[in-house]
């Protein structure tokens, strides 16, 4: 390491070799730059590459082990904490999952039993389907299947015109 005056070789004749935390998943040498917990209230984290930190997030639930009821209430105690971020929304990219699909779609996507990413192929599929099964003509006089079917129809309803508006503005 020479770093007096004169300088008699090029800056690159003192490279050590980095240090890079690999990841921490068995077998993978990919690098390790994202933390994740290893435990709820552990500061310990692991760290593992995107690809397996996408892989440990993938089936985390906020609201796991609530029932509706308490759901609902924590995400009204949420967004009144975070209230003053709602003009996030105006920009588009503070809605749910990726931001292409609003809360209504993926109620309506939920009922279907579809993934948010379904087609609208797929939507109609699955309409049907469960159409068939709740519709007032195979099943008369049930009023649970009246009101499921009015339900299946409402979803479909909403997923048809967010499907429009996404060809329209195409």
């Amino acid at each position: 390491m020479d770093w007096g005056f004169p300088r008699w070789r090029g800056y690159e004749g003192g490279r050590e070799a980095a240090q890079i935390r690999l990841c921490d998943r068995v077998g993978c040498n990919e690098q390790g730059d994202c933390p994740a917990p290893k435990s709820p209230n552990s500061p310990e984290r692991w760290y593992f590459c995107q690809a397996h930190a996408a892989e440990y997030n993938k089936g985390w639930d906020y609201f796991a082990g609530l029932d509706a009821e308490e759901a609902a209430e924590r995400e009204a105690a949420e967004r009144s904490e975070s209230a003053g971020f709602r003009e996030s929304a105006h920009y588009g990219w503070a809605g749910s999952g990726d931001g292409s699909r609003s809360r209504d779609e993926m109620r309506a996507l939920e009922l279907l039993e579809l993934e948010a990413d379904a087609d609208f192929d797929a939507v109609k599929k699955a309409w049907r389907t469960k159409a068939k099964e709740v519709h007032p003509d195979v099943r008369p006089g049930d009023a649970e299947a009246a009101k499921a079917f009015q339900a299946l129809q409402l979803a479909y309803e909403v997923l048809r015109a967010a499907e429009e508006r996404r060809e329209w503005k195409g």
